[in-house]
């Protein structure tokens, strides 16, 4: 496998509704789509999930875009490879940057499934033929609204709810939805809002009997989630501040946490990913695919990560039509009944829209050197 050029396209998404977090509000979602053509024609496809502003982690469209034209394809162009795995390895003295890492090494990881005649499920080493998916709803303009689109989401089948949350909003509302819903399997998201000032408030959420908390605390802490984790009953669920294995090893001998979100692009890619996996299936600590807003190519990779063993909580993998009035693969992602069939073709499974990515993309460019 040799990689000899990567097109990169800027696409620009309308939602078909504004999603609100403690951060902001997103109302449409620019990407970068990478389509990597290795020299025997076989073409693999990677999407970037850095925002354009960096209020997730540092990362922006812009700095993924610079780092990957400036240094990232440069070191994988033209590079003989045997496995994906390899690409860790070729990006290793490059600090950080997980998104940029993950979006190209997400194609070489298609290629090679496509090559290998497997699906990229199967290629990770996952076993599952229909993963649990859950809903991630971002704050709504009052209560009540929040309670009626619960409402939509639980007659769908979805097996979990996951609801944002920030100080002022949050033990009213998760009391709200549990007079309403006692027995829904539910999580409350933080998005880092709190502090441990704020360890009353949260010791609250335990009696609601929440599947977890997830992140808490500042984006870059263990050590205070760990303070945190012993005074309250819920399992805390660290999301951004485990970007690698070493992140993850530490924060699980620390007693940070009782559950880990995995995010592709947040952990520098697919092969990072697995080993955060292991490692938490070795020690007993459940995980799930978190969602960054994913189009269909990211959506697709999430789903085949999804189908190893350990990714035992449903996840934030939501069928295509909740975000996109149109999606940029073929078939769209469709859940039923709370699950999405793990495709069995090879490489990623799902074909690229190429009318639609053409419809959404502000600019593109392509790299031989």
């Amino acid at each position: 496998m040799r990689i000899e050029e990567i097109t990169i396209r800027h696409l620009k998404m309308p939602m078909k509704a504004p999603f609100t977090t403690s951060f902001g509000t997103v109302s449409e979602k620019e990407l970068l789509l990478l389509e990597a053509k290795d020299a025997t024609g076989t073409i693999g496809w990677g999407e970037t999930v850095a925002f354009v502003a960096p209020w997730y982690t540092e990362e922006t469209l812009k700095t993924t875009w610079h780092m990957l034209e400036d240094f990232l394809m440069p070191a994988l162009l033209h590079k003989e490879l045997v496995h994906p795995d390899e690409v860790s390895a070729l990006f290793a003295p490059i600090r950080r940057n997980c998104m940029a890492k993950a979006s190209i090494e997400g194609a070489v990881w298609d290629i090679y499934a496509q090559q290998t005649k497997q699906s990229l499920a199967h290629a990770l080493g996952g076993s599952k033929d229909y993963i649990d998916v859950g809903i991630s709803l971002g704050i709504q303009a009052s209560t009540e609204k929040l309670l009626d689109v619960i409402k939509v989401y639980v007659e769908k089948g979805y097996k979990r709810v996951k609801v944002k949350i920030k100080p002022g909003y949050d033990v009213e509302v998760i009391r709200a939805i549990r007079a309403t819903f006692p027995d829904l399997p539910l999580m409350a998201d933080a998005n880092s809002a709190y502090t441990l000032k704020d360890i009353k408030v949260l010791q609250q959420l335990d009696a609601f009997n929440l599947l977890m908390i997830e992140q808490p605390l500042a984006a870059d802490d263990i050590i205070d989630h760990a303070k945190l984790q012993k005074q309250l009953k819920t399992p805390i669920c660290l999301d951004e501040s485990i970007t690698s294995l070493e992140d993850a090893r530490k924060a699980i001998e620390l007693g940070s946490c009782g559950v880990i979100n995995i995010k592709i692009g947040r952990v520098g890619g697919l092969t990072e990913a697995k080993k955060i996996h292991d490692y938490c299936q070795e020690h007993d600590i459940p995980v799930w695919c978190g969602g960054m807003l994913e189009a269909g190519i990211g959506r697709a990779h999430n789903i085949a990560l999804t189908a190893l063993s350990n990714f035992i909580l449903p996840g934030d993998t939501a069928g295509s039509s909740h975000y996109w009035y149109e999606d940029i693969i073929m078939p769209e992602v469709v859940v039923e009944d709370g699950v999405i069939r793990v495709p069995q073709s090879v490489g990623i499974g799902y074909k690229p829209n190429m009318a639609v990515i053409d419809k959404l993309t502000i600019s593109k460019k392509v790299y031989t050197e």
